[in-house]
């Protein structure tokens, strides 16, 4: 049976805190009883455990869901508007316990925390907002007897699946459109951060969600068939994933087989381009902000940072000084600049790219190494002269690592920056409004941050191109969560 650390929480409602799934308005085990461990990246200390579920759960949820939606999908919009705002004041209300909760299981600062909880919060406020502008359409006949009218609908059962690396935000940015449209959900959360998941449950049943509506299934090792299920289930209409490109892949086959609606928002390896006219100490805030955040752990931090010849040396020196200065550890210790990676495969993978561009000529100005001791730290780290060819750009890191390349001309790194098979987000700083739309422009991306190194909030229509993603979340994506219907009146 899954259990709780409860001296670890110290939480001001501790009953936010649920070591079971929730399917079907009911806080349930696994049914073979088995259980994942969770632990604190910073400590490696024990928080509890959820349900190792499998199969079996995975088709009761799913099975909830679409019992749930003959009902949930006829709401009126106004009644879905209220649930979602109550939700969203929820949220607010409990955000220290809420940030703590993400702080413990991801290890990101309690600052950050709560600021991903202010960012999951918005979403939910969004969509409440979005509910009641579901319009539909009068379109003009050619024919004097019929009038053609376009209705909305919601597609039905939604699978979610999601990562830890914003164990609440990439819920609700999905969730929330969810419920908005009319639709209902089964969340696959990760294995790393799944009390998040169920805290977000908790309050959607004080919000006064109905039962059936949101089900949660948590799983470790059956993850792969509860993700075929997830995916090929008649009963599910549509498949919102957030994580890797390979695993991007291989859901949308699966969704393929009998053609779901999919949005997925996949792998990013952003450029980050600082051009000679650039206001450098913006750029190197923009680059700490981007780069950094949530210890290089974001699907669209910079991963590969290209300074033209001329101020290259001072843009390095200046970012160098700037990242001696944090603080790694503890995400509870109000100190703390930086928390841990999220467990022993980031470390590797962030010292194998650091390896492999020392090993091709790059020097480390800063970090460069596992910080030892408890925990899964890694200093953060500024590389100069990187080359092209190094794993940096050619591989999603992952960490707290800036690695510098050089360029000469603003052809030469629009190539390089395009020379990817992804397409998230990309930045640049220039302080020339013609190189600004030109480059702007060029970059094959889905979101350009110009002069700045954050973009993500609730009203824009985040997502990538090429094998970044398909849709966008946020902006206008209740969209991707609604079917358009016809209507055409004839005999007039």
């Amino acid at each position: 049976m899954a259990s709780t650390n409860a001296s670890v929480w110290s939480l001001q409602d501790p009953s936010l805190i649920k070591n079971q799934a929730y399917i079907d308005g009911k806080w349930v085990n696994a049914a073979e009883g088995g259980t994942i461990l969770v632990t604190n990246p910073a400590t490696d200390e024990e928080l509890g455990t959820v349900p190792e579920m499998g199969l079996t759960e995975t088709k009761s949820a799913i099975a909830a869901a679409g019992k749930a939606f003959a009902s949930w999908g006829k709401t009126t919009a106004k009644y879905r508007h209220d649930i979602l705002m109550k939700f969203y004041s929820l949220m607010l209300q409990h955000n220290d316990d809420l940030a703590r909760i993400i702080t413990l299981e991801n290890g990101k600062t309690l600052a950050e925390a709560k600021g991903e909880n202010a960012y999951s919060a918005s979403f939910m406020e969004w969509y409440a907002e979005e509910a009641v502008r579901t319009y539909g359409e009068h379109i003009p006949s050619p024919f004097t007897n019929i009038r053609n009218v376009v209705i909305k609908q919601p597609v039905g059962v939604v699978s979610i699946l999601t990562p830890w690396n914003f164990p609440s935000a990439m819920i609700t940015r999905k969730l929330g459109a969810a419920l908005a449209a009319g639709c209902t959900a089964v969340i696959k959360p990760p294995p790393e951060t799944p009390f998040s998941a169920l805290a977000l449950a908790e309050l959607s049943r004080r919000a006064g969600v109905p039962d059936g509506v949101i089900n949660i299934v948590t799983t470790q090792k059956n993850v792969i068939e509860v993700g075929r299920e997830m995916c090929e289930s008649k009963i599910v209409r549509k498949v919102t994933f957030t994580g890797s490109t390979p695993v991007a892949k291989g859901l949308y086959g699966m969704a393929a087989s009998t053609l779901k609606k999919i949005s997925i928002e996949a792998g990013g390896n952003a450029p980050f381009i600082v051009f000679d006219d650039a206001d450098i100490d913006k750029a190197v805030e923009g680059a700490i902000a981007c780069k950094f955040r949530g210890s290089g752990q974001t699907c669209v931090c910079a991963n590969r940072i290209y300074v033209q010849s001329s101020v290259y040396a001072d843009f390095a020196s200046r970012l160098a000084e700037k990242v001696t200065a944090f603080k790694v550890g503890n995400g509870l210790d109000e100190k703390t600049t930086h928390g841990p990676l999220i467990h022993e495969r980031a470390i590797s993978k962030v010292t194998r790219h650091v390896e492999d561009a020392v090993s091709r000529g790059a020097q480390v100005l800063v970090g460069g190494k596992r910080v030892e001791g408890t925990g899964t730290f890694f200093s953060p780290t500024v590389l100069s002269d990187v080359p092209a060819g190094a794993l940096f750009n050619v591989e999603e890191t992952f960490g707290p690592v800036a690695a510098l390349t050089k360029f000469e001309t603003e052809e030469e790194v629009i190539a390089l920056a395009n020379g990817s098979d992804v397409g998230l987000a990309g930045y640049f700083f220039s302080r020339d409004v013609g190189r600004v739309w030109r480059v702007a422009e060029a970059l094959e991306v889905g979101m350009v941050g110009t002069n700045t190194g954050l973009i993500s909030h609730a009203t824009i229509p985040f997502g990538g191109v090429k094998e970044s993603g398909i849709g966008r979340e946020g902006g206008h994506g209740i969209e991707e969560y609604l079917n358009q219907k016809l209507v055409a009146f004839g005999g007039i």
